[in-house]
This record gives structure tokens, C-alpha cells and sequence, in this order.
């Protein structure tokens, strides 16, 4: 069964989420990234692309994200139709992933950006990475180039930051610098750790027996 060791990482545009995944791999927390998928089962899918929005969107070196994600962020029924075509893809690939990951048994975190949006997978914990949404929109227009107008309606297309700060079961805050998240990263890390260590201590009764 899949998620059984599972904790979602997920927050909003320009919070800083992919820092935050290189950053637990460095700490030797194990990631599934659900972008990387999309984007690999997207490339795979070129000939899709092409036929479902036009060729201008395809080229020799693949899917031009950029421009398609203009025209998904501006058109909510082609939004819903890409969406439609890559969420089943993307879950198995995900579950295919999770699994391998809980032979280790210990957490591993999955990237998924819409966690609380879709609600479509059965994993109990998670944690956000925060940013007021100021920062997140100054971050966001900095990052990309896009007018505030644009970045925006990005924005607006995924849940409140500050709701999703709400539903987590923790959140790493990225309202500073690199070394505040650094630091805020390594104290998850150490967190999870402790907690998981505790636990196996109080259901591994060899472990119990060795510290008597």
C-alpha cells in the first residue's frame, strides 16, 4: 500500500517549495517530486499537446511549458482538460514511487503543489512551506517576469496560502533568507527524526527490551 510513510510537502507559488525539497535531500530526507512527473509525462505526450492546443505549443525540443501555462491560466476549460489528461498519469506514477519508497520504513516527503486543492491522496501528514503573500507575489513576479496582473490570477488559482498554512500538520517558514531556511529546514528534519526514532521505540519491543 502506498503513503504509508508518506508526509505531503506542498505550498504556493514563489514560497519557495523546490528550494525546500533540495535542501531535505541534502539532510538526507528522500523526495518524490510530483513537477518533475508532470513535466516528464508531458514531454512523453507531445503529440497530445499538440492535437488537444495547437502545434505553436510543440517543438523539436518538446512541450513549451511557458507558453501553454499562459493559456491554462487564462482558460478554465482547457485547464480542466489538461488536468483531466495528467492527474491519473501523474497518481500512478506517484503511487508506483511511494511504494518503493516505504520498503526503507522511514518518511520520505512527496512534492505535491495542489495537496489540499485536490484532495486526492490518502496521506496523513504534511507540511507547507510559508511566505506572506506579499513576499510570495514579490517573489513570483521577480522569478518570472510576469506583470502583477498575471501573476495574480497564478496565484489565484491555487488555495490561500494562509489556509494552507492552517491545514498543515507543519510549516517551514520562508519569510527570510536562505540560512533562516536552512535552519528551518534541518529543525524539520531533526523533528521527524526524533519523532519517528520515539516511535519505533515504543512498538519495536526488541528495541524497548535493549534499552532496559
Amino acid at each position: 500500500m502506498a503513503f504509508e510513510y508518506a508526509i505531503a510537502l506542498t505550498g504556493g507559488i514563489a514560497t519557495g517549495k523546490s528550494t525546500v525539497a533540495s535542501l531535505m535531500l541534502l539532510n538526507g530526507i528522500r523526495v518524490i517530486d510530483a513537477d518533475t512527473i508532470a513535466h516528464q509525462i508531458l514531454a512523453e505526450h507531445r503529440e497530445w499537446v499538440a492535437e488537444t492546443f495547437g502545434d505553436v505549443y510543440v517543438s523539436k525540443r518538446g512541450v513549451d511549458r511557458h507558453a501553454l501555462g499562459k493559456v491554462i491560466f487564462s482558460d478554465s476549460e482547457k485547464k480542466e482538460t489538461l488536468e483531466q489528461f495528467l492527474h491519473p498519469k501523474i497518481r500512478t506514477e506517484i503511487e508506483k514511487r511511494s511504494e518503493e519508497q516505504d520498503r526503507f520504513r522511514f518518511p520520505y516527503l512527496i512534492d505535491i503543489p495542489l495537496f489540499f486543492e485536490k484532495k486526492g491522496y490518502d496521506i496523513k501528514e504534511s507540511v507547507v512551506v510559508y511566505a506572506p503573500k506579499e513576499i510570495q507575489l514579490e517573489r513570483f513576479m521577480k522569478r518570472n517576469g510576469f506583470s502583477k496582473e498575471e501573476s495574480l490570477k497564478r496565484m489565484a488559482s491555487q488555495m490561500d496560502i494562509d489556509a494552507k498554512r492552517a491545514l498543515a500538520t507543519y510549516v517551514i517558514d520562508n519569510s527570510s533568507n536562505l540560512k533562516h531556511l536552512q535552519q528551518e529546514c534541518e529543525a524539520f528534519v531533526a523533528m521527524i527524526q526524533e519523532k519517528y526514532n520515539d516511535e519505533e521505540s515504543r512498538h519495536d519491543g526488541s528495541k524497548i527490551q535493549c534499552k532496559r
